[in-house]
């Protein structure tokens, strides 16, 4: 009569689960309930290589500190705690961070990357529905469709497009993209489509970069005097902040459509709504640098500016697209060491 399995013997060893990476997830409970279904869940608990500690996001609290003591590989995403030192002493065996949204600026510190911990996100992926909105938005400001839909819920009864925009129409129109983003590379991709010229602005690429993205390289205030159509991506950092400034934006000749997708820090407000009072512009925002946008804001009730709430990244049925590419690198790190789209330390300082 044998006596029951020790631990050298037994089929589920330590040894079996310590050849998987422990998983485990920090975000905000709404966060979890939009972002993760349960098709990407059952892959993290699935997987022969991972170990998820629970199938809901941990707490940063007593109940939870053994759980976050084993984690090597962190989930994160929008609402996530920031990443600090102390935080970090509560997870010892982290190794990887997954971001499940696009930016981690807001969430990584310094220290994570002095510890060696690697670091990927979402953002390629939230960068489609972002680039798909803005191409919406130039389109349908190259028709002033905002403008015309504005005079008809104030009665008018017939609408003179091209009398009041001599210059409509998508064709043979020139758009300015500022910044080979992410975003604004899939709207260069995009615009393909369309008969039309497109320049782009970005003092970290060559001529002949931008010649592989099929667009011409001009300087930012040349962008602006020639585009009937300018469209905004560059990354927020220190020196992109306000860097629409007021030269700049006077720089737009009359007709020119304004289009920020990116991030409303990029723009002086004062300066676009002072612009703006001139009758000659248009600007279509998704972002403003306060949100929600105060109600006393003049580009609230400005009739130059239509506003959507930040609503050009993933929404609704898009954000499926983000928890399959968290847990896609998740996979990535337990099977290979590596993420397939890392943030390096050093191109960390370059993104939004």
């Amino acid at each position: 009569m044998t006596g029951p399995p020790n631990e050298e013997t037994h089929p589920m060893t330590d040894h079996a689960s310590a050849s998987r990476r422990s998983v485990g997830m920090l975000l905000p409970e709404e966060t979890f309930r939009r972002v993760f279904g349960q098709v990407d869940l059952q892959r993290l608990e699935s997987h022969p290589a991972l170990r998820l500690l629970a199938d809901r996001p941990l707490r940063i609290d007593a109940q939870d500190a053994a759980l976050l003591s084993e984690v090597e590989i962190l989930v994160t995403g929008w609402g996530s705690p920031v990443l600090d030192a102390a935080l970090l002493d509560e997870m010892p065996a982290l190794r990887a961070i997954a971001h499940s949204a696009g930016t981690v600026r807001t969430l990584v510190t310094d220290e994570v990357y002095r510890r060696g911990i690697a670091v990927s996100s979402s953002a390629s992926v939230n960068a489609i529905p972002v680039a798909e909105f803005t191409v919406a938005l130039i389109v349908l400001g190259a028709k002033r469709a905002f403008w015309a839909a504005q005079r008809l819920r104030e009665g008018a009864a017939e609408i003179d497009l091209e009398g009041s925009w001599p210059a409509v129409g998508i064709r043979s129109r020139t758009v300015g993209i500022i910044g080979a983003s992410s975003v604004g590379r899939l709207v260069i991709e995009r615009l393909r489509a369309f008969d039309l010229d497109v320049v782009l602005a970005d003092p970290t690429l060559t001529p002949a970069q931008a010649r592989e993205l099929g667009v011409a390289l001009v300087p930012l205030p040349e962008l602006m005097e020639r585009s009937d159509i300018i469209s905004l991506h560059a990354p927020l950092l220190p020196s992109t902040s306000r860097m629409i400034d007021r030269e700049l934006l006077r720089r737009m000749r009359p007709g020119t459509t304004f289009v920020n997708t990116a991030r409303g820090e990029l723009v002086d407000q004062d300066a676009l709504a002072d612009r703006l009072d001139d009758g000659d512009v248009t600007a279509l925002l998704d972002v403003a640098e306060e949100e929600p946008l105060p109600l006393g804001s003049r580009l609230r009730t400005h009739p130059h500016a239509f506003l959507t709430p930040h609503i050009a990244g993933s929404v609704g049925t898009e954000l499926g697209r983000l928890s399959a590419h968290a847990v896609d690198e998740v996979i990535s790190f337990a099977t290979t060491g590596t993420f397939a789209e890392e943030i390096s330390a050093s191109t960390f300082s370059l993104r939004a």
